[in-house]
C-alpha cells in the first residue's frame, strides 16, 4: 500500500515542540512528539515521513539523531519502512480509534482509563428516551417522500430560528441550514467561502477541529493570541485584520474553547466594526452558549446582522445527536443547501425530529448541565491548587474545561506518560499551529468529581517523574 501523503522536514518540524525543551535525549524527545502527533490524529497513518538527512536538516540535530528516533518509533510499531518507499506512518498492533480529540488509545494505554481529551457531556437522564420516541411517533409522514433535504427540515429549522429570534436575532426559517454539528457547519462554510491560499483569522489557543477544517481546505490559519485565560487582545486582533485583511475569521467568543473566556460587547463591537471594513466575512461558534455561569453577552449577530452564526446539541444535550445549524441571510443559506446537496444530500430525518423534540426542552436542559458543572469546575480548581499548585489557570466564565499553565514546557511529555498511568487528556500544542503551547494544557471538566480528583492526583505523580528526569542534563546528538 503506498503511502497517502508525504509529510516534509519542514512541515513536521513546524508541528513539533521544542525538543531540546523536553526531558531526556533529543531523539527520545524527538519519537514521543512523533508519537503523539500520531495519537492525536495530526500525522495520520500511512503518511510518509521525511528522510532522516531532510529532518535532520530542518531540526537542525544530527543525523543519527533522527536515525535513533525513528528506530524507536519502529520498535514501538508506529513506523514502517518499505524497499524503495520510504518510511511511513502506522499504529502499533491494539490501538483502538477514542471518539475525542486525541483520536487514538495506544496499546499500553491502562484499563482504568479517566478520559480527559474531550470536553463534551454524556447524555442528559431522562431526555433523550421520550424525545425519541415522540419523534418516531410524528416519523410517519416523513416516510411518503424521499427523505433528502439539504437545507434540513421545516420544524427543526423554525425551531432553530425561533431560539434566535428569542435572543435578540430575528431570524426566519430560511435563514437556518441544518447541519451534522458545528464542524460540519465550519467546513460547508469554508468550501463555499474561503478557497485554497486565502487567509482565515482564528484565535490561539484555537479549537483544534476548526484548526484541522481550515488547513483541510486548503486554507492559510493567521493565529491571534489571547492574553491567557484572561481574554482576547482586541488591538491586536483588530490590527491583524487591518494588515491580513483574512476572507474569513472564526471565534468563539462565548465561553472560548479552550480558555472559557467571554468577549464582552465592546470588543465585540470593535471587532465586528474592523471586520466590515476589511470585507472579512465573520463566523461566530456558538457552541457553547448557554453553558456559561454569568449572563451571556448580547449575540454577535445582534450587533452585526451579516455575522455567519454556528451552533450544535453536542455539548448542552449530546455528542452522539450529531445536529448542527448556520445561521445566515437567506441567499447565503440558498447557496450553503445546494453544495450540501453534492456534498451528502441532507442529514437523518429521525434526528431531526428529535432534535426538534429536544428544542423545547433547552433552557431546562442548560439549567441542569450548569448545576452539575459548577461543583465539577470548582473541584477541579480545588484538586489542582492542592496537588499542583505551580500550574496556574484563571477559573473559566462558562464552557467545559480549564487552560492550565504550566510551570514547563512539557505537555506532550506528559501526555504521553500520563496515558499509561490511565488518564488521557491532550497536550497545549494541539490547540496551536505550530508547536508551540507546550506550556499549556486543557483539562475538561465534564466529569464527575470524583474521577476529576483522582485525574488529577495520576497527573500529579506523573509530572513528579517528569521533573526528576533531569530537563537540563539532555543529550543533544546521538553518536
Amino acid at each position: 500500500m503506498a503511502p497517502v501523503s508525504r509529510l516534509g522536514g519542514r512541515a513536521l518540524a513546524a508541528l513539533l515542540p521544542d525538543l531540546r525543551a523536553l526531558p531526556g535525549p533529543v531523539y527520545s524527545a524527538l519519537s514521543d512528539a512523533v508519537t503523539a502527533l500520531v495519537l492525536d490524529g495530526r500525522v495520520v497513518t500511512e503518511t510518509r515521513l521525511p528522510s532522516e538527512r531532510e529532518l535532520a536538516v530542518a531540526l537542525q540535530v544530527s543525523r543519527a539523531t533522527v536515525t535513533a528516533a525513528y528506530d524507536a518509533l519502529r520498535s514501538r510499531g508506529y513506523l514502517a519502512s518499505r524497499t524503495g518507499s520510504g518510511s511511513y506512518v502506522t499504529l502499533p498492533a491494539g490501538s483502538h480509534p477514542r471518539p475525542s480529540l486525541a483520536r487514538w488509545v495506544s496499546s499500553d494505554a491502562a484499563d482504568d482509563m479517566i478520559d480527559l481529551s474531550c470536553a463534551a457531556l454524556p447524555a442528559p437522564p431522562g431526555v433523550l428516551a421520550p424525545a425519541i420516541a415522540a419523534a418516531a411517533d410524528a416519523l410517519g409522514p416523513y416516510t411518503r417522500a424521499d427523505g433528502y433535504d439539504p437545507a434540513g427540515l421545516a420544524v427543526l429549522r423554525v425551531a432553530v430560528a425561533d431560539r434566535f429570534t428569542g435572543r435578540g436575532v430575528p431570524t426566519s426559517a430560511d435563514q437556518v441550514l441544518i447541519t451534522s454539528g458545528a464542524l460540519h457547519s465550519l467546513d460547508l462554510l469554508l468550501r463555499l467561502i474561503a478557497g485554497p491560499g486565502d487567509r482565515v483569522l482564528t484565535d490561539l489557543p484555537a479549537y483544534p477541529g476548526a484548526l484541522d477544517a481550515i488547513r483541510a481546505n486548503g486554507a492559510r490559519v493567521v493565529p491571534v493570541p489571547l492574553a491567557g485565560g484572561a481574554g482576547w487582545q482586541i488591538d491586536q486582533v483588530t490590527a491583524t485584520l487591518r494588515q491580513t485583511a483574512p476572507r474569513l475569521a472564526y471565534l468563539i467568543p462565548d465561553f472560548h474553547n479552550p480558555t472559557g473566556a467571554l468577549m464582552d460587547a465592546d470588543a465585540r463591537r470593535a471587532v465586528l466594526r474592523t471586520a466590515r471594513q476589511t470585507g472579512t466575512t465573520v463566523v461566530i461558534d456558538e457552541s457553547f452558549v448557554g453553558l456559561g455561569f454569568e449572563p451571556d453577552e448580547r449575540p454577535c449577530a445582534a450587533i452585526d446582522p451579516s455575522v455567519i452564526c454556528i451552533g450544535s446539541l453536542s455539548k448542552p444535550v449530546w455528542g452522539g445527536l450529531r445536529i448542527g445549524w448556520i445561521r445566515a441571510s437567506a441567499e447565503v443559506i440558498s447557496r450553503l443547501a445546494a453544495l450540501r446537496a453534492s456534498i451528502d444530500l441532507g442529514g437523518a430525518v429521525l434526528d431531526q425530529l428529535v432534535a426538534a423534540e429536544l428544542f423545547g426542552r433547552l433552557d431546562e436542559i442548560f439549567a441542569t448541565r450548569l448545576a452539575e458543572l459548577r461543583p465539577q469546575r470548582d473541584a477541579l480548581v480545588a484538586a489542582l491548587a492542592r496537588e499542583l499548585p505551580q500550574w496556574r489557570t484563571n477559573v473559566p466564565r462558562g464552557g467545559l474545561s480549564l487552560w492550565l499553565e504550566l510551570d514547563a514546557p512539557l505537555s506532550t511529555p506528559l501526555t504521553l506518560m500520563a496515558l499509561p498511568a490511565g488518564v488521557a487528556i491532550v497536550p497545549g500544542s494541539r490547540f496551536g499551529v505550530d508547536g508551540t503551547l507546550e506550556r499549556f494544557l486543557r483539562l475538561p471538566y465534564s466529569l464527575p468529581v470524583e474521577r476529576l480528583n483522582e485525574a488529577v492526583r495520576r497527573l500529579a505523580g506523573v509530572w513528579a517523574q517528569l521533573d526528576r528526569s533531569g530537563a537540563p542534563h539532555r543529550q543533544l546528538v546521538v553518536a
